[in-house]
């Protein structure tokens, strides 16, 4: 017994709770809802006063009228005393346009005047470079005639030793050879003397060479002014000289022999050569007679 009283008890206990929950909540319900309203409300005053003092602000009052009145009539004055300025300025500045304009101008005619100064100028540097062309090639020419005027002569040939041809210069011909038995060329020609005779310098000049040639024996070969050389040849001796010597013409460098292989069977002479360039000339035409 005492047991199911318990269990009523019990229902009765969470019967009271859950009619307690259900009007608390349905109490919290009411009081937001009342909440959400009166914020409604506050929100809408507050837009109606809004919208009231826009309205007053757009209607003009008399004094806003003519305070607006006022203020374009005075905006109206302005433009005008501005616009009066800016003509003034304008004229101002057509002026000094007009200034700086004839200020150019002037300044132009002056650069024209100094560009045909400056022509008339250059016109005169190149006349005068012209001149001092002139006179330049004109000095060169008459440096080259001085050249030519201080050109060094030929040096003048003597006869070495005295005494006939033998032989005769044939570069280009051919002459008979008693030693060899045949037709051959002769370079030089073969002057006449006895043995030991004295050979003198044809010119003056310088010793540089004293040898044996295998052809034509002991030779001495002295150069002279203008690329001319001389030859002796077929020599006995040749003490009087020594090779890199100054000597003059008529100098003695030698004596008459008979050393040339090539010419061993002919009477004692001198072989003696010119060569002008390297290259054999006829003596007959160099040497005084």
């Amino acid at each position: 017994m005492r047991r199911d009283n318990r269990i009523k008890n019990n229902e009765n206990s969470k019967s009271i709770l859950y009619i307690g929950l259900s009007v608390g909540t349905i109490v919290l319900l009411i009081i937001i809802a009342l909440i959400f309203i009166n914020t409604n409300t506050s929100q809408k005053e507050e837009e109606s006063k809004l919208i009231t003092s826009k309205v007053t602000d757009l209607v003009p009052n008399n004094n806003t009228v003519e305070n607006t009145s006022k203020e374009a009539s005075s905006s109206l004055g302005k433009n005008v005393t501005e616009s009066e300025k800016s003509l003034k300025e304008q004229n101002s500045v057509n002026n000094t346009n007009s200034s700086v304009s004839n200020t150019n101008t002037a300044n132009t005619t002056k650069n024209e005047n100094t560009i045909a100064n400056n022509t008339v100028s250059n016109n005169t540097n190149t006349n005068k470079t012209e001149e001092t062309t002139t006179t330049t090639e004109t000095n060169i020419e008459d440096e080259k005639k001085d050249v030519k005027e201080e050109k060094v002569e030929d040096p003048i040939f003597i006869k070495p030793v005295e005494g006939e041809t033998l032989r005769e210069y044939a570069k280009d011909k051919l002459v008979y050879s008693e030693t060899l038995k045949e037709w051959v060329t002769h370079p030089g020609i073969d002057i006449k003397a006895e043995k030991t005779s004295v050979v003198k310098a044809a010119a003056d000049g310088k010793v540089i060479s004293i040898k044996n040639d295998p052809r034509y024996g002991l030779t001495v070969v002295i150069e002279h002014q203008n690329n001319f050389r001389t030859v002796y040849s077929n020599l006995l001796t040749a003490e009087f000289v020594t090779e890199g010597e100054e000597i003059k013409s008529g100098q003695t460098i030698g004596t008459v022999g008979n050393t040339a292989i090539f010419e061993i069977s002919d009477e004692p002479h001198l072989h003696f050569e010119i060569l002008k360039d390297n290259e054999n000339v006829d003596p007959g035409i160099y040497v005084q007679q």
